[in-house]
């Protein structure tokens, strides 16, 4: 095994030429870096590879004379240097330093190459994201994937920068060292003459010593930063321009298993590497980032929470009165009755209710009252309801069949049966063998019902005396002032209602029958957090605004609107699409091998034009025509583009971060 670093310098550099040939102390910056380079316990050889310029040729007898090889060739296509020069020193690995980084840490090098094979990666580097000062930039790839890129990159910047493809490819697997503090805004590269000044008091500062570590010059920072300062003002120039928010979504996978508390939030669902991430201020369909950025929300809407808009002035304001006079107290809050009431007015059917503050938490609810009232333990469900269950179970017909599980109790799978949904014979057939005693289902997504679906299940669960259970988390005040089933005539048992019921403030509620939910009695259900004031407050003034408003009429509309321009954009570009879903949760998936690929352009490319946007479009009463059709103008350029990847275009070539996933199978990526 053969560890190659290939260092990557040539003396015609626009802004600062025969940069690499000035001395400090009487030695060439060329020569530090080589010096210092040659420290590794790892690398086997270390080269120049300059270009075949008779300018370049003072260089080349330079490194010579310090006793390392030297490999010439191009000047502008780099790739095929380093490809060359690979190829003839019959590296397994290479190692990538440039000629303007003198302050390189062999140690820091090392790093990089044990973490590349205990990784067992294509490719290491320490620059992607940039966690470390502009000038400890380090890279590690195998031959393998050095000679693809050689053969598979065109782009003019891909041959410049030699790894452009390899980063951006999904065809790498690839890793990167980190550090616990963010330092890339750091400057100890040389690429103007007021780096070099730095530089220089950097080397002075520790003469004669020329081996100390990075660690050395980052404690010399901390203490006479004003050394650092003159060249404060330029640019990292190296590796992508990372925002705030990803830089803190990596520091938060360190500390928070998974980034987060819910999986939908990843950043690995959108754009891995340069999604926002995280926001300083909403206002109607708003974001703010960490950097100041102000962005549209075509596109989840706080997953689905806020159908009125983000900070709702009537909401808030009635939030804030509650802030004022209390939270939380010995005593209960009236405001649940209220609340309680205004749900059983809406749903007629319901005679009691329950609150909790998350929708997992209200759909455990849900089942530990129904199996209680049941006297049974096995639940039927249809779609992604296992994880209220404590057994995060798979089947390959149900919603989120990616989701990687680790099961809480096996045995607890004995108690979960999964049906199809509009598969009535699936369900009747589980009744049939089993001692089922509760149903748990969504009333619709995708598809409708047929066949009269719905009702059939009520029928069933009537006659054999078991528990029907609505999740109306998602679906509940979207299409209806009230659950989902008011529009097809199904009455449940019970239903379990949450995201916009508190308009982005956390409340959930378990609505049913008296002669079900009073079992909730028999089995201890309660939480202190549950009995906060703010949640219950919000809910109603939610209410009363969605009331008044009719949003669910708004969101509909809008959601139907959104729809018929996408299937309208996509036969503009003959690119075949389905359209699904509730119209206000409005969703469209490309049929093509590329549709991962295609949701991540239209992500990037739509936050260029500063809208969050993916294959959803969460409506809420916010949005306006005028930004509905700003979102189309953005999105029509992205649709031609995806048309010509269709007919012959790498659709990888037009990303800049690694493809969204596609599931929830690893829940802590590093």
């Amino acid at each position: 095994m053969k560890i190659l670093a290939i260092v990557q310098a040539r003396t015609r550099s626009t802004r600062f030429p025969n940069k690499v040939l000035q001395k400090i102390k009487g030695k060439s910056l060329i020569e530090l870096l080589f010096s210092r380079l040659a420290r590794s316990k790892m690398l086997n050889e270390v080269i120049l590879a300059t270009s075949n310029l008779a300018n370049d040729n003072l260089l080349v007898d330079v490194v010579k004379n310090l006793g390392f090889g030297v490999y010439r060739g191009s000047e502008n296509d780099v790739l095929s240097r380093y490809y060359t020069a690979a190829k003839y020193k019959k590296a397994d690995v290479v190692v990538r330093i440039t000629g303007d980084c003198p302050l390189i840490d062999s140690n820091l090098v090392d790093q990089v190459i044990n973490k590349f094979f205990r990784d067992q990666v294509d490719y290491c580097s320490n620059v992607d994201p940039p966690m470390y000062p502009d000038g400890l930039d380090i890279e590690v790839f195998n031959f393998q994937a050095l000679e693809k890129s050689y053969h598979l990159a065109q782009k003019e910047n891909y041959r410049e920068h030699v790894t452009p493809f390899i980063r951006k490819s999904n065809e790498f697997k690839k890793s990167s060292l980190g550090y616990h503090t963010d330092l890339s805004s750091l400057r100890w590269t040389v690429d103007e003459l007021v780096d070099l000044e730095v530089v220089k008091k950097v080397f002075e500062h520790f003469h004669p010593n020329i081996y100390f570590s990075w660690l050395d010059v980052l404690d010399l920072y901390n203490k006479y930063s004003e050394i650092f300062s003159i060249n404060r003002h330029l640019i990292r120039n190296e590796g992508m321009n990372i925002n705030t928010g990803p830089k803190l979504w990596k520091r938060a996978k360190t500390l928070i298993p998974g980034g987060n508390m819910l999986l939908s939030k990843r950043s690995e669902m959108f754009l891995p590497n340069r999604w926002p991430a995280y926001y300083s201020k909403t206002e109607g369909c708003k974001i703010w980032d960490l950097d100041g950025k102000e962005y549209i929300d075509t596109f989840l809407m706080g997953v689905g929470t806020n159908i009125l808009g983000y900070s709702h002035l009537e909401i808030d304001n009635a939030v804030r009165s509650v802030i004022d006079t209390g939270n939380m107290s010995t005593f209960n809050a009236p405001e649940e009755i209220y609340l309680a009431e205004k749900l059983i007015q809406l749903h007629p059917w319901a005679n009691m209710v329950r609150f909790a503050r998350s929708e997992s938490e209200a759909n455990a609810i849900a089942i530990q009252v129904s199996r209680a009232a049941s006297g049974k333990d096995k639940v039927a469900i249809c779609r992604y309801h296992d994880c209220y269950l404590s057994a995060n179970l798979c089947e390959d017909d149900n919603l989120f069949t990616e989701l990687e599980s680790n099961r809480v109790s096996k045995n607890l799978s004995k108690t979960v049966f999964f049906f199809q949904y509009n598969r009535f014979d699936e369900l009747k057939k589980l009744i049939q063998q089993n001692e089922i005693g509760v149903i748990k289902m969504e009333i619709s997504r995708n598809p409708d019902p047929e066949n009269n679906f719905l009702h059939k299940v009520r029928k069933l669960a009537t006659d054999k005396k078991i528990v029907l259970i609505f999740d109306e988390c998602i679906s509940g005040f979207r299409q209806t002032y009230g659950g989902l089933h008011k529009f097809y005539g199904v009455e449940p048992d019970m239903a379990v209602f949450g995201k916009a019921l508190g308009n982005g403030y956390a409340i959930t509620a378990i609505i049913g029958k008296r002669e079900i939910m009073e079992a909730a009695q028999t089995t201890f259900i309660g939480s202190t957090s549950w009995t906060e004031r703010i949640g219950v407050v919000a809910g109603l003034k939610t209410l009363e605004v969605m009331e008044r408003e009719r949003s669910w009429e708004k969101i509909t509309a809008i959601g139907n609107h959104v729809k018929d321009r996408w299937k309208k954009l996509a036969l503009k570009y003959s690119i075949d699409i389905d359209v699904w879903d509730l119209p206000a949760l409005a969703s469209f998936t490309f049929r093509s091998k590329n549709a991962i690929a295609y949701k991540t352009l239209v992500t990037q490319e739509m936050l260029k034009n500063r809208f969050l946007a993916g294959n959803s479009f969460y409506a809420c009463t916010e949005h306006t025509l005028e930004i509905i059709d700003q979102y189309f103008e953005f999105l029509d350029p992205i649709f031609s583009l995806i048309r010509e990847c269709e007919d012959s275009k790498d659709v990888s070539l037009f990303l800049k971060d690694s493809i969204c996933h596609t599931s929830f199978k690893k829940l802590n990526m590093q």
